[in-house]
């Protein structure tokens, strides 16, 4: 089974993915891709507690997960993957082709991000690498809860959408 979700959230794990997304999806895992974290025994640890006992937590940098990537696909269990921006994404699809569709969840304000949709701000830099993920065949939406509607790219930069 592939991974049913790869996420773009700059929060990573809080509660809209472990209840929100992973209680109807009926989350095994979760795929956690930061390098930094991947690192940090500490910022793991915070992670960690945030997730109900019978969900794993599998933190990876990109490189790992890349590496990985066809585990996570063949784990019988449902999985989503994350990263924190949009960078890493396309990085980690670049090392790891069989990724074909990303979600964007929270992308959220910040100096030289510009509001898109009521939780997707974008930097140009971000556009750009966005629309390198698309123009690569790699399908991007939008959605911030299983029950709304996707939003394509094209009406995610042009902020149509909410």
């Amino acid at each position: 089974m592939p991974l049913d979700l790869c996420r773009i959230d700059d929060r990573l794990i809080h509660g809209q993915v472990v209840v929100g997304w992973g209680q109807p999806m009926g989350l095994g895992f979760i795929v956690l891709v930061d390098d930094e974290v991947a690192g940090s025994d500490w910022e793991r640890e915070l992670y960690r507690m945030g997730v109900p006992p019978d969900m794993d937590v599998i933190f990876e940098t990109v490189d790992g997960a890349a590496a990985r990537i066809e585990e996570f696909a063949a784990d019988t269990r449902r999985g989503i993957l994350l990263t924190g921006d949009c960078e890493s994404m396309k990085r980690l699809s670049s090392l790891a082709p069989s990724l074909t569709k990303v979600n964007l969840g929270g992308i959220h304000h910040r100096a030289g991000r510009i509001q898109k949709l009521r939780y997707v701000f974008l930097a140009p830099d971000e556009e750009r690498t966005l629309k390198e993920l698309a123009a690569r065949g790699v399908t991007v939406t939008a959605q911030d809860v299983p029950s709304a509607r996707p939003v394509p790219l094209p009406d995610v930069l042009a902020g149509k959408g909410d």
